[in-house]
C-alpha cells in the first residue's frame, strides 16, 4: 500500500506541478472552465452532439497541460482531427509543449505522432466523402498553423528566458569572481608589505642591536653610558618583537600569492645584486667581519632573480647578526652556466666578555626562511638552510637565470586585476559558442513557411486539376448518346472529382431505379444568376447509359 501511495503521489506531482498558490488555483480553474465552455460551444454550433464530453475533456486536459505536455498534445490533436471543438486547446498545447519539452528529438517525436493522430482521425471521419489526399494536405497545413507555429514561438520564449537567466547567473558569478580577485590582490599587497618590512626593517633593527651589543662590552664607556646603551639595545629588541607581531598579522602563508612582475621590478630597483655591497658595508660598520667572493662570468639577471638574491643575502646577514653576533660571515656569489648560486656561511658566535645573561636574546618570528623559500620557488629556484659541522650556519640558494615561473605567475596575477577575462569567455566577454535562441526558432518558422507555401501551390494545382476532372464540355455532352456502352461513355468522360460534385447529388431529376450515376459540371452555358451551376448527370444500368440529364443547381 505504501508503494502504491508513493506512486500515486509521484504521479500527481508530475501531472500537477506546483506551486499551487490560491491565486494560481483560482486562475487555473477559471481558465479550465473557459476553455471547456468554448469547446462545448463550438461542438454545439457544429451540431455534433458531443458538446458535453468535449467540454469536460478539454477542461481536464487544460489543467494537465503543464505537467504532461506531450500527452495533452496527443489528445488535443486527436480531438481536433475528429472535430473542431478542441482547436483552441491544440494551439495552447502546442505552445506549452514547445516551451516545456526540453529534448529536441522528444519534441519532434511528440509532434510527428500528434500530427499522425490528427490526420488519422480526420481520415476516419471524412475519408469516405473527401479524397484522402485532400485530407492529408489539409491536415498537414492546418496542423502546422495550429500547433507547430505556436510551439516554435513558445520554444523561442522559453529559450530566451532560460538564456537571460543563465546570463544573469553568469554575470553574478563573474562579479563574485571579480571580488575574489580584488581580495587576492589585497592579500598579495599585504604579503609584499610584510615581506619588505621583515627584510628591510628587520635587517636595520638587527644592525642596531649588534651595534648596541658591541657598545655594552666597550671598556671605555662609563657605567651610565653602558646603561644607556643597554636601554637602546632593549628598545631594539622590543621593536623587533613588535615588528614580528605586525608581520604575523600581515603575512598569512595560506593566502600568500606570488608578487607581480611590476612589484618585483620596483623592489629590485632598491636592491639587487648591486646592492649587496651596501649590505656588507652596513654589517662591517656594525663590527661584523664579512667577506664577499664572486665566481664566474657576471651576467644580467631578470628583475625577480636579482631581487631574490638581494633579499636572500639580507635575510642571511640579519639571521647571523641575531643568532651569531660577532661571528665571521662569508658571502659567495657563483655564476653557474644555468643559475646563480648565493651562499652565506657564518661560524659559531664567540662568547662576549662581560655580557649580561639574557641581554641579547634573539627574537625570531619564524617568517624569514619561509619567505626566502617562497621567493626562490617563485623564480624556479630552491633554498637550503642548516647547521655546518663547525656549529655554524649555512644558507644557500640556487636561482635559475630565466626566472620564468615567477614572471609568468606575476603577469597572470596582474592580468587578473587589470585586464581580467574569466576562463571560458572570449576577449569580448560574451559567452562563446552559444547562439541566440531566435536562430533555431527562426529556421523552424522558415521551414513551416516553406511547407505552407508548398501546400498552397499544391492546393492551387490540385484545385485546377480537380476542376478540370469534374467538368465536361457542352460539345462532349451532346456527343454522348443514351444506349451507349458504359465503358465507351467513361472513356469519353473525365475521371471526375467528388469534391466539386457531391453537393449536386441531392438535386436534379429523380434517378432511374437501380442505376448508378456520375455527376459533372457542365461548361459553356451561361446561367441566369451568378450562383447558377449547370450540372450534367449520367446514369448507368447493366453496363449501358440509360439516362443523361442536364439541369441548373443553385449553389
Amino acid at each position: 500500500m505504501n508503494a502504491i501511495a508513493r506512486a500515486w503521489k509521484t504521479a500527481v506531482r508530475t501531472a500537477l506541478p506546483g506551486p499551487w498558490r490560491p491565486r494560481r488555483v483560482v486562475s487555473e480553474a477559471l481558465l479550465a472552465v473557459l476553455m471547456g465552455g468554448l469547446a462545448g460551444l463550438l461542438e454545439a454550433l457544429m451540431g455534433t452532439g458531443l458538446a458535453v464530453p468535449f467540454g469536460l475533456g478539454v477542461a481536464v486536459l487544460w489543467v494537465l497541460r503543464r505537467g504532461t505536455p506531450a500527452t495533452v498534445l496527443l489528445a488535443a490533436s486527436a480531438g481536433t482531427g475528429w472535430s473542431g471543438g478542441p482547436v483552441l486547446l491544440l494551439v495552447c498545447a502546442g505552445w506549452v509543449a514547445g516551451a516545456r519539452i526540453r529534448r529536441v528529438w522528444t519534441l519532434v517525436g511528440a509532434f510527428v505522432l500528434s500530427w499522425a493522430l490528427f490526420t488519422v482521425t480526420g481520415v476516419l471521419k471524412d475519408g469516405s466523402s473527401v479524397s484522402p489526399k485532400l485530407v492529408l494536405g489539409l491536415s498537414l497545413g492546418g496542423y502546422l498553423v495550429l500547433a507547430v507555429l505556436p510551439a516554435l514561438y513558445g520554444r523561442y520564449r522559453a529559450q530566451r528566458r532560460a538564456l537571460l537567466d543563465a546570463l544573469r547567473e553568469r554575470n553574478d558569478q563573474l562579479l563574485r569572481e571579480r571580488v575574489m580577485v580584488v581580495h587576492q590582490a589585497r592579500l598579495r599587497e599585504r604579503h609584499r608589505i610584510a615581506q619588505d618590512m621583515h627584510d628591510s626593517l628587520g635587517h636595520q633593527l638587527a644592525l642596531i642591536s649588534v651595534h648596541s651589543g658591541a657598545l655594552e662590552v666597550d671598556r671605555t664607556l662609563t657605567d651610565r653610558q653602558r646603561e644607556a646603551v643597554g636601554v637602546l639595545r632593549q628598545a631594539a629588541v622590543a621593536a623587533m618583537r613588535e615588528l614580528r607581531e605586525v608581520v604575523g598579522v600581515l603575512h598569512d602563508e595560506s593566502t600568500a600569492v606570488p608578487p607581480t612582475a611590476g612589484a618585483a621590478g620596483t623592489a629590485a630597483a632598491r636592491g639587487g645584486v648591486d646592492g649587496i655591497d651596501g649590505l656588507l658595508e652596513s654589517s662591517r660598520a656594525a663590527g661584523a667581519e664579512v667577506t664577499l667572493s664572486r665566481e664566474g662570468e657576471r651576467r644580467p639577471l631578470p628583475a625577480a632573480v636579482d631581487h631574490a638574491a638581494y633579499r636572500i643575502v639580507q635575510e642571511a646577514l640579519t639571521n647571523a647578526h641575531k643568532h651569531a653576533p660577532g661571528a665571521p660571515i662569508a658571502v659567495a656569489l657563483r655564476y653557474e652556466p644555468d643559475a646563480l648560486v648565493v651562499e652565506v656561511v657564518n661560524t659559531r658566535a664567540p662568547e662576549p666578555v662581560g655580557a649580561r645573561a639574557g641581554a641579547g636574546q634573539a627574537v625570531s618570528g619564524g617568517q624569514g626562511l619561509t619567505g626566502l623559500r617562497e621567493r626562490a620557488r617563485l623564480v624556479g629556484g630552491m633554498v637550503h638552510a642548516g647547521p655546518t659541522p663547525a656549529h655554524g650556519f649555512r644558507l644557500a640558494a640556487v636561482l635559475p637565470y630565466e626566472g620564468t615561473e615567477g614572471s609568468a605567475e606575476g603577469a597572470a596575477a596582474e592580468a587578473g586585476v587589470n585586464g581580467w577575462v574569466p576562463e571560458g569567455l572570449p576577449a569580448d566577454g560574451t559567452e562563446g559558442g552559444r547562439r541566440s535562441p531566435a536562430l533555431g526558432c527562426a529556421l523552424g518558422v522558415v521551414g513551416v513557411g516553406v511547407v505552407l507555401l508548398g501546400l498552397v501551390v499544391w492546393g492551387v494545382v490540385g484545385f485546377v486539376d480537380g476542376t478540370r476532372d469534374a467538368t465536361v464540355k457542352r460539345a462532349r455532352y451532346d456527343r454522348i448518346q443514351v444506349g451507349t456502352a458504359e465503358s465507351a461513355v467513361l472513356a469519353e468522360l473525365p475521371p471526375g472529382n467528388s469534391l466539386f460534385t457531391d453537393d449536386y447529388k441531392k438535386t436534379g431529376p429523380t434517378r432511374p431505379e437501380g442505376a448508378h450515376c456520375r455527376w459533372y459540371l457542365l461548361s459553356g452555358l451561361p446561367g441566369d444568376a451568378w450562383n447558377d451551376q449547370h450540372v450534367a448527370r449520367f446514369c448507368f444500368k447493366d453496363g449501358v447509359l440509360v439516362d443523361k440529364q442536364e439541369y441548373v443547381s443553385k449553389d
